[in-house]
């Protein structure tokens, strides 16, 4: 099911920093997303961060929940990318609390259908990057790739990249003198592979099931 939009195209991207610190506090999820977005400029990827923090998001799993909701500006940035980012900390072993009212968010985006009467975000890639002093990186990745696919997101090969540091101890990944680089190999990884599936996706949508 081909597009009107070529392979060459260049793609967008959106990373949604769910630190629960607000601007212009340092963040280290803020760093390990900018790490991400600064790989995918590498192969023509075009992104901006947005730290959810700074933006009235109420709780809901509505599209638009009124009273001075800011979730609907965020959605259209969503809706825009080509490539969403969900980079959160680690707090007491899960994702934190704003990355959770994200899914919540998007959850609405199951009753919306484009013309073809597919969920919106099919076609669009996701992926995950998270930090932490504490165990937990690999469940959260697959809680937000679980719930990130049932809303329609396709998840790459390798799609999720992240530090952990020593358990208990009181070292950030922003604090750190540079970057590991295991955590550096994973997160060029990453963006290749997020790249060129959301390329594929973009020429060659997936069909209705109807």
């Amino acid at each position: 099911m081909g597009t009107d939009k070529t392979m060459s195209d260049s793609l967008r991207a959106l990373a949604l920093v769910c630190s629960l610190k607000p601007s212009p506090a340092k963040s280290s999820s803020q760093l390990l997303a900018q790490q991400v977005l600064d790989e995918l400029a590498t192969h023509d990827v075009a992104g901006e961060i947005v730290r959810v923090v700074d933006h009235d998001v109420k709780p809901s799993v509505e599209t638009d929940a009124g009273d001075g909701d800011e979730w609907p500006d965020l959605r259209e940035r969503v809706l825009k990318a080509d490539i969403l980012i969900i980079a959160t900390p680690t707090w007491m072993g899960h994702m934190s609390s704003i990355a959770q009212r994200v899914l919540e968010r998007l959850d609405a985006e199951l009753s919306e259908q484009d013309e073809q009467g597919r969920p919106h975000l099919f076609d669009k890639v996701a992926v995950a990057a998270v930090v932490g002093n504490e165990d937990g990186a690999h469940k959260i990745i697959a809680d937000l790739f679980q719930a990130l696919n049932d809303v329609g997101y396709t998840v790459p090969a390798q799609g999720g990249t992240y530090w952990n540091g020593e358990a208990m101890g009181s070292v950030d990944y922003q604090d750190l003198d540079s970057t590991p680089e295991a955590v550096a190999s994973t997160t060029k990884t990453l963006a290749f592979n997020a790249a060129h599936l959301a390329r594929l996706l973009r020429a060659n949508q997936y069909p209705a099931s109807s």
